[in-house]
């Protein structure tokens, strides 16, 4: 891989994209909802590019994930916001990065804890294509392949940016 792509770059293609999915579909009602951090980002800035009067919620899937009891929890742990009605709502899921699916499973968990969505559609910046689980987005900014170890990061909130991080000695 050469470079990692531009961030404003894929946040306009997507825009587009997801307007056209969601259309096809006929899905009105939408909310964004973006799990934290770099998918509130993500989710914030296509919703302000697609559907600007749309309502927005936020997700810390900290308590959801299946390796909690190994990792612990992250340092900074906050609360999710969810300040609408998910019942019957088309709910438009935004993360930054999809390479296991393991936080997007968590992340439906913590959903359907909420109340019972019409749909969810899936929309990440990046797939490193990494799966564990059956997660595919349904709008996607740009997969990549990375060496074994690499990963990709997004910083922010502004601008937002992609870093690419090597492994070190002590995490090979």
């Amino acid at each position: 891989m050469s470079s990692l792509p531009a961030v404003e770059t894929l946040l306009d293609s997507m825009a587009a994209d997801l307007t056209r999915y969601l259309a096809q579909r006929g899905r009105q009602e939408v909310a964004f909802v973006g799990i934290h951090t770099g998918g509130v980002w993500v989710a914030e800035a296509l919703r302000q590019r697609s559907l600007p009067d749309a309502p927005m919620g936020t997700l810390d899937i900290a308590f959801y994930r299946d390796d909690y009891e190994q990792n612990g929890l992250p340092q900074r742990v906050r609360p999710s916001e969810l300040p609408f009605d998910l019942d019957g709502r088309h709910l438009v899921l935004v993360d930054d990065v999809l390479m296991t699916g393991r936080t997007i499973r968590a992340a439906l968990n913590e959903i359907f804890d909420y109340g019972r969505p019409a749909s969810v559609t899936l929309v990440t910046l990046i797939d490193i294509e990494a799966r564990d689980l059956p997660i595919r987005a349904d709008v996607l900014g740009r997969s990549l392949s990375l060496a074994p170890g690499q990963r990709v990061k997004l910083t922010g909130p502004e601008p937002l940016q992609l870093t690419l991080t090597m492994p070190t000695a002590s995490t090979q």
